[in-house]
């Protein structure tokens, strides 16, 4: 039987929830692709990736992981202030909901208006997983060996 190894290209089901049970993601719906990632590459959570290196084809594994081996501790520093006159014409600023500014490195990063006013909207860029226990259901369908 088959090993998943460092450098592997898998291909996994999984359904991942938070400690209260609700789901925030899967992929078991057989509609859904199987996730795929190379074992090792940092295309993944640390935690999930972890998990994976050493299962068996077939193998399913249940695992809890804190916010140090997934997506990190909230920070204050990612929560900042923007001026209404900032925003784009066509966007009026409610929270709850989901903006994209760009990232340091150019590219999408989402962010949720936590808080708004006439003169600034509150934003919040941390992971909306950050900060909290995950747990995932994992099973390995395929390894394809390097």
């Amino acid at each position: 039987m088959t090993t998943a190894k460092k450098d592997d290209l898998v291909k996994v089901r999984y359904t991942g929830t938070l400690d209260d049970g609700k789901v925030f993601d899967s992929n078991v719906d057989k509609e859904k692709p199987l996730l795929e990632f190379t074992l090792g590459a940092g295309q993944m959570i640390p935690g999930f990736d972890a998990a994976v290196l050493g299962m068996k084809v077939g193998e399913t594994k249940k695992i809890s992981l804190e916010p140090k081996d997934s997506y990190g501790e909230r920070d204050e520093k990612y929560i900042f202030k923007v001026p209404v006159a900032q925003m784009p014409e066509n966007v009026k600023p409610a929270v709850g909901q989901t903006l994209y500014m760009e990232s340091p490195a150019g590219g999408p990063l989402p962010v949720l208006i936590v808080e708004t006013d006439d003169e600034k909207v509150t934003v919040d860029a941390n992971h909306l997983l950050a900060g909290k226990n995950l747990n995932f259901e994992i099973t390995l369908v395929e390894v394809v060996t390097k």
